[in-house]
């Protein structure tokens, strides 16, 4: 959330889990994630926000998100991914099979999830 320029407190985030966490585990996964980011992004600019995201993981001004990128992030939010699950995002939006996720496979993603 941090990546795309929210600054949630911790009990806002407690409330927010709550809120989409189907399972009552305590935790979301990806789809209860974009549920809850759906909402929160309905409030601003969509595209706008999703380029500045995109900027964000882009660290190296590319023009794509490599593994590293993601890796990146990932490990500066605090988030536990295995390797294996931050290429499966990586295969997930990537469309043309260079292994990198272009803007406009970002943006793609983001408006299939309705985040954009």
């Amino acid at each position: 959330m941090r990546a795309l320029g929210f600054e949630p407190k911790k009990e806002e985030i407690r409330k927010m889990i709550s809120e989409v966490d189907r399972d009552g585990s305590g935790t979301i996964d990806f789809e209860e994630f974009l549920t809850l980011m759906k909402s929160k992004m309905g409030e601003r600019d969509s595209k706008e926000e999703m380029i500045k995201a995109f900027r964000l993981f882009d660290d190296d001004e590319t023009g794509t998100i490599s593994f590293k990128n993601l890796k990146r992030v990932a490990t500066e939010l605090g988030e536990t991914m295995t390797d294996e699950e931050l290429q499966e995002m990586i295969d997930e939006a990537d469309r043309d099979g260079d292994g990198e996720v272009s803007q406009e496979e970002f943006l793609r993603v983001m408006k299939k999830t309705n985040l954009c």
